[in-house]
């Protein structure tokens, strides 16, 4: 019997009705495995990555002193501080459709792999944003299939995560524009000298075809190639419509102004000061090497750009040219605050790295305020008395030290303490500290800030321990702020790439001194700018009350001293043991130290050492020490604490038919400092 067979028409409809529940149960597998990687990509955390960003050291007024980078300058912005003419331009021609897609643009990435296939490489690139921005935070730059299907992964995870705008904030901040640039904040200030979201939209246009090729579109390389790529982005851009055929040819047709490539090449300020904040970041704060370079903090200093730069220009044009190894160091604080102002380590710092500022040597007579302090404060007045001579002291088991004045000079007379400080008397030190014993001094010293190993010794009266220029300042800090010391400080915060802060200095006083006996110590000081005093050779090169000591050894000149707002010291010398010659080398240090005082409060007005309750002014017959009359020649004006003043008056020159001596009388203080107030006038 004949079997009937189905018809094929019944058959091609079974078939197709197979087809459709097959391709309905594949599609719903399909989206289901989708939907199931969707949520296992977005539980899981992206890779860690570590962006880096250039850290920028900045002076107390905001300029920019330093940017630390090594090769890879990136600063970041938020998306709000990027010309939104930037954005257009980069979305235009890096991803058109980058608003719309999830992650990877499918028509891009179909005709990049027909391309692929068909060259049996990996010749075609059909990257998004998205996927530029996984690549480059996670995943190297090898051009296989691995690479491009974790890509691909990335690319979804960052998009399930993040908004587009902060994808688009990270991109801008992480591609390379060339010349180091890395992401548009930099790229702005490198290519056109100004931040980010200020670009016009020429500007935005050439650099955002600068990613494609960053040495082929440099401007600096190639100025045409670089015109030419941004006419093809402005096109790109009036072609979605983000400008009008007009804005852009009026863009192109805008002059380009490029930032002058010779700026790099300027000699960098503040060298010495910058390598002490390098060390100040890593080993006082705790701020490791990759966090410093590259991580993107905010160093803010106390630095000032004028009085370093005068500091700098001072110190170069009084060295010799003829003698390359002087060197000469300079450190400058406001004694209020303890801000370091200025600070030159030495006159090449291509040649040496050296900070001569923490370098430590000899301070010589320079050191001696610091043991008058203590014997102020220990029962010796401006006016105590002992003979300057030779002299041999004993100590320690009967050694022996024979200390001399400089070429041999003495008074071969009964002196007092201002005449010691005004001439450097070595005689007068060394009895004094054997009156008060080393280690007072040595307690003294540490007090105001003086933190190297001293020896208590007689000879510490003459500074033989080795302290450096910082600690030295420090010191005479506390005496100018009336015994109040103040730690040094150069860095006043530093905040992270975020903006929190991560640490700030705050001035913190700390009494260590009696004003009273400070302030008798300061006046005292200005003596050694008088006739006859050891900085007298500068004293005509200053224009304000000033106080201050010098010191000097064999290798060493030093002048460190003072106005109320500002102190600083000075030390010129080699650093091997080499001498210096004290008339000519040795000048050199008050020389720079009084025309850096000059130029530094230049348009200050002088500022007064003003005294403090408890101390009283009188006149001094310097030969008798007792008060002085009318009839005495020499008559000197000393300030005392109260009570310790003298109360005799000399006789030595009254006229026989005089029964009676009359006393000076101190001038009156409001017109005193009237005066002193109406001495200065700016310069015209």
């Amino acid at each position: 019997m004949e079997v009937m067979r189905e018809p094929s028409l019944l058959r091609y409809l079974r078939w197709v009705k197979k087809f459709v529940k097959f391709s309905i149960l594949s599609l719903l597998c399909l989206s289901f495995a989708i939907l199931l990687l969707i949520l296992y990509l977005r539980s899981q955390p992206l890779p860690e990555t570590f962006v880096k960003q250039t850290t920028t050291i900045y002076a107390s007024n905001g300029e920019v002193l330093d940017t630390m980078h090594r090769g890879e300058n990136r600063i970041s912005v938020p998306i709000q501080e990027i010309s939104p003419a930037l954005i257009n331009a980069t979305i235009a021609i890096e991803d058109r459709s980058f608003r719309e897609h999830y992650g990877f643009d499918w028509k891009r990435l179909a005709m990049a792999a027909y391309v692929d296939v068909i060259n049996m490489d990996m010749r075609q690139g059909a990257s998004t944003i998205t996927q530029q921005l996984a690549r480059n935070l996670y995943l190297t730059l090898d051009k296989t299939w691995e690479r491009k299907i974790k890509e691909a992964l990335l690319a979804i995870q960052l998009e399930l995560n993040y908004s587009k705008d902060e994808i688009l904030e990270m991109y801008m901040n992480q591609i390379y524009y060339g010349h180091s640039a890395y992401g548009v904040q930099a790229a702005a200030q490198t290519y056109f000298g100004k931040d980010a979201k200020n670009l016009t939209v020429a500007e935005s246009a050439m650099l955002a075809g600068i990613p494609k090729g960053p040495t082929y579109y440099s401007p600096f390389v190639d100025f045409e190639r670089a015109k030419s790529r941004q006419k093809l982005i402005l096109e790109a851009m009036e072609r979605d419509g983000m400008l009008t055929a007009k804005e852009a040819e009026q863009a192109y047709a805008e002059p380009i102004k490029l930032k002058q490539r010779t700026a790099e090449n300027i000699a960098e300020q503040a060298p010495y000061f910058r390598d002490y904040i390098a060390n100040l970041v890593k080993n006082k704060y705790g701020i490791d090497e990759e966090k410093f370079i590259h991580g993107g903090l905010k160093i803010h200093t106390t630095l000032d750009p004028v009085m370093q730069k005068k500091a700098e220009e001072i110190i170069a044009s009084t060295l010799p040219k003829d003698n390359p190894n002087l060197q000469a160091a300079l450190v400058a604080m406001d004694p209020a605050t303890g801000h370091v102002k200025a600070m030159v380590g030495g006159r090449d710092y291509k040649t040496s790295q050296y900070n001569r500022v923490l370098g430590k040597r000899q301070p010589g007579s320079s050191f001696k305020p610091i043991m008058y302090l203590a014997a102020l404060q220990n029962g010796y007045t401006p006016l105590t008395m002992m003979k300057s001579e030779p002299t041999v002291f004993t100590y320690d088991n009967n050694k022996q030290y024979i200390p001399s004045n400089f070429g041999g000079r003495y008074a071969n007379a009964m002196i007092n303490m201002r005449e010691a400080i005004k001439t450097s008397d070595n005689i007068y030190a060394v009895k004094t500290i054997d009156f008060l014993s080393p280690q007072k001094v040595v307690e003294q010293a540490k007090s105001l800030g003086i933190t190297s190993p001293m020896q208590a010794v007689p000879s510490l009266a003459l500074g033989t321990s080795p302290v450096s220029p910082l600690e030295l300042n420090a010191a005479y800090a506390a005496i100018v702020n009336k015994g109040e010391a103040v730690q040094p400080i150069a860095i006043t915060s530093i905040e992270d790439s975020e903006g929190n802060v991560l640490l700030e200095e705050k001035t913190e006083k700390t009494r260590v001194a009696d004003p009273v006996a400070s302030a008798l110590l300061v006046n005292m000081m200005q003596s050694v700018f008088e006739r006859g005093g050891t900085g007298y050779r500068v004293a005509n090169e200053l224009n304000r009350p000033v106080a201050g000591k010098t010191g000097s050894t064999d290798y060493d000149a030093w002048l460190s001293g003072f106005t109320p707002q500002l102190v600083a010291t000075v030390w010129v010398g080699y650093d091997k043991n080499q001498k210096v010659d004290d008339v000519k080398e040795g000048y050199m240090s008050k020389k720079i130290w009084a025309s850096f005082m000059e130029s530094a409060l230049k348009g200050q007005p002088p500022a007064l050492f003003d005294m403090p309750a408890g101390v009283v002014s009188v006149y001094i017959d310097p030969a008798s020490g007792k008060l002085a009359t009318e009839h005495c020649p020499n008559p000197q004006l000393f300030y005392f604490a109260s009570g310790t003043e003298p109360h005799d008056y000399c006789t030595d020159h009254i006229p026989a038919d005089h029964q009676a001596p009359t006393p000076l009388t101190p001038p009156d203080s409001s017109t005193f400092w009237q005066r002193m107030g109406s001495w200065w006038k700016p310069e015209q």
